[in-house]
Protein backbone atom coordinates (compact mmCIF):
# COMPACT_ATOMS: atom_id res chain seq x y z
CA UNK A 1 0.00 0.00 0.00
CA UNK A 2 1.20 3.71 -0.45
CA UNK A 3 0.51 6.96 0.79
CA UNK A 4 -2.14 7.33 3.75
CA UNK A 5 -5.49 7.72 2.07
CA UNK A 6 -7.64 10.59 3.15
CA UNK A 7 -11.38 11.96 2.66
CA UNK A 8 -14.31 13.40 4.58
CA UNK A 9 -17.62 13.73 4.80
CA UNK A 10 -20.04 16.24 5.44
CA UNK A 11 -21.96 15.92 8.81
CA UNK A 12 -25.14 18.11 8.34
CA UNK A 13 -25.90 20.44 11.58
CA UNK A 14 -22.69 18.94 12.99
CA UNK A 15 -19.78 19.87 11.58
CA UNK A 16 -17.14 17.89 8.97
CA UNK A 17 -15.82 13.58 9.74
CA UNK A 18 -12.06 13.30 8.03
CA UNK A 19 -11.24 9.62 7.70
CA UNK A 20 -7.45 8.57 6.96
CA UNK A 21 -6.49 5.06 6.62
CA UNK A 22 -2.51 4.60 7.53
CA UNK A 23 0.08 2.64 5.32
CA UNK A 24 -0.12 -0.20 8.23
CA UNK A 25 -3.86 -0.27 7.01
CA UNK A 26 -5.09 1.61 10.04
CA UNK A 27 -8.31 3.88 10.05
CA UNK A 28 -8.48 7.34 12.30
CA UNK A 29 -11.19 9.63 11.93
CA UNK A 30 -11.58 13.47 13.40
CA UNK A 31 -14.89 14.62 13.60
CA UNK A 32 -14.32 18.44 13.53
CA UNK A 33 -17.61 19.85 15.22
CA UNK A 34 -18.53 23.71 14.32
CA UNK A 35 -17.82 25.24 17.27
CA UNK A 36 -13.95 23.84 17.04
CA UNK A 37 -14.32 20.37 19.49
CA UNK A 38 -12.86 17.76 17.81
CA UNK A 39 -13.52 13.86 18.47
CA UNK A 40 -10.78 11.39 17.55
CA UNK A 41 -11.21 8.42 17.03
CA UNK A 42 -9.33 5.23 15.85
CA UNK A 43 -10.06 1.75 14.82
CA UNK A 44 -8.95 -1.53 15.08
CA UNK A 45 -7.36 -3.00 12.17
CA UNK A 46 -9.31 -6.23 12.06
CA UNK A 47 -12.75 -4.29 12.66
CA UNK A 48 -12.36 -1.11 11.09
CA UNK A 49 -15.77 0.00 12.36
CA UNK A 50 -14.44 -0.76 16.46
CA UNK A 51 -12.94 2.12 17.74
CA UNK A 52 -9.68 0.75 20.54
CA UNK A 53 -9.90 4.76 21.32
CA UNK A 54 -11.91 7.74 20.90
CA UNK A 55 -10.93 11.17 22.51
CA UNK A 56 -13.10 14.51 22.57
CA UNK A 57 -11.11 17.37 22.54
CA UNK A 58 -12.21 20.57 23.16
CA UNK A 59 -11.13 23.80 20.73
CA UNK A 60 -8.14 24.41 22.66
CA UNK A 61 -6.97 21.18 23.26
CA UNK A 62 -7.35 20.33 19.44
CA UNK A 63 -5.44 23.49 19.07
CA UNK A 64 -2.44 21.68 21.69
CA UNK A 65 -2.71 18.31 19.48
CA UNK A 66 -2.25 20.08 16.01
CA UNK A 67 0.85 22.13 17.31
CA UNK A 68 2.46 19.15 18.79
CA UNK A 69 1.99 17.25 15.08
CA UNK A 70 2.92 19.95 13.09
CA UNK A 71 4.33 23.02 15.02
CA UNK A 72 2.80 26.39 13.78
CA UNK A 73 6.43 27.16 13.57
CA UNK A 74 7.44 24.84 11.33
CA UNK A 75 7.12 26.17 7.87
CA UNK A 76 8.29 24.35 4.19
CA UNK A 77 10.54 27.14 3.23
CA UNK A 78 12.31 27.05 6.77
CA UNK A 79 15.76 24.99 6.60
CA UNK A 80 15.98 22.65 8.82
CA UNK A 81 19.25 22.97 10.85
CA UNK A 82 19.88 19.09 11.87
CA UNK A 83 20.21 17.95 8.38
CA UNK A 84 22.34 20.96 7.79
CA UNK A 85 24.60 19.92 10.64
CA UNK A 86 24.20 23.28 12.27
CA UNK A 87 22.57 23.82 16.23
CA UNK A 88 20.65 26.83 17.41
CA UNK A 89 20.50 27.65 20.84
CA UNK A 90 19.88 30.27 23.68
CA UNK A 91 23.20 31.12 25.59
CA UNK A 92 21.65 33.58 28.50
CA UNK A 93 23.96 36.18 30.10
CA UNK A 94 24.13 36.17 33.95
CA UNK A 95 24.29 39.41 35.91
CA UNK A 96 27.82 38.83 36.98
CA UNK A 97 28.54 38.31 33.00
CA UNK A 98 31.89 40.23 32.19
CA UNK A 99 30.13 41.19 28.15
CA UNK A 100 27.55 43.06 30.24
CA UNK A 101 27.74 46.86 28.83
CA UNK A 102 29.66 46.05 26.42
CA UNK A 103 29.67 45.35 22.23
CA UNK A 104 28.88 42.37 20.88
CA UNK A 105 31.71 42.80 18.11
CA UNK A 106 33.94 42.31 21.62
CA UNK A 107 33.56 39.04 22.50
CA UNK A 108 35.23 38.05 18.99
CA UNK A 109 31.96 34.94 19.45
CA UNK A 110 32.18 34.78 15.46
CA UNK A 111 35.50 35.36 14.16
CA UNK A 112 36.53 32.89 17.22
CA UNK A 113 33.52 30.18 16.65
CA UNK A 114 32.05 30.84 13.21
CA UNK A 115 28.75 31.34 15.29
CA UNK A 116 25.95 33.56 14.33
CA UNK A 117 24.07 35.68 17.15
CA UNK A 118 20.98 35.99 15.09
CA UNK A 119 18.91 37.56 17.59
CA UNK A 120 19.03 38.78 21.35
CA UNK A 121 15.85 37.85 23.59
CA UNK A 122 15.87 41.48 25.84
CA UNK A 123 12.88 41.20 28.92
CA UNK A 124 9.91 40.95 26.16
CA UNK A 125 11.73 41.57 23.00
CA UNK A 126 13.31 39.97 20.39
CA UNK A 127 15.61 42.29 18.85
CA UNK A 128 17.20 40.26 15.00
CA UNK A 129 19.93 40.28 13.55
CA UNK A 130 22.33 42.58 16.30
CA UNK A 131 25.43 44.17 14.66
CA UNK A 132 28.71 43.65 16.56
CA UNK A 133 28.13 47.26 17.70
CA UNK A 134 25.03 46.06 19.68
CA UNK A 135 25.37 46.65 23.18
CA UNK A 136 25.00 43.41 24.77
CA UNK A 137 23.18 44.08 28.90
CA UNK A 138 22.63 42.11 32.08
CA UNK A 139 19.83 38.88 31.56
CA UNK A 140 20.15 39.18 27.42
CA UNK A 141 19.61 35.66 25.83
CA UNK A 142 21.18 34.93 22.56
CA UNK A 143 19.74 33.21 20.17
CA UNK A 144 22.79 31.55 17.99
CA UNK A 145 23.17 29.07 15.29
CA UNK A 146 26.28 27.32 14.45
CA UNK A 147 27.79 24.12 14.64
CA UNK A 148 27.74 21.63 17.65
CA UNK A 149 31.49 22.48 18.49
CA UNK A 150 31.14 26.48 17.89
CA UNK A 151 27.83 26.30 19.68
CA UNK A 152 29.83 25.09 22.67
CA UNK A 153 32.91 27.43 22.00
CA UNK A 154 30.48 30.62 21.65
CA UNK A 155 29.07 29.28 25.06
CA UNK A 156 32.17 29.51 26.93
CA UNK A 157 33.13 32.94 25.75
CA UNK A 158 29.73 34.57 26.72
CA UNK A 159 29.10 32.84 30.26
CA UNK A 160 32.35 34.35 30.62
CA UNK A 161 32.41 36.07 34.49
Amino acid sequence: MGAARTSWTPLPGTGVRYDLVTRERRRLSVVAEQGGARTLSAYRRDDPDDATLSLRLDAEEAAAVVDALRPAQHSPSLLSTAELGLVAERIGLSAASHWHGRLLGDTRTRTETGVSVVAVLRRAEALPSPGPDFRLADGDTLIVIGTREGVDAAAEILGRE
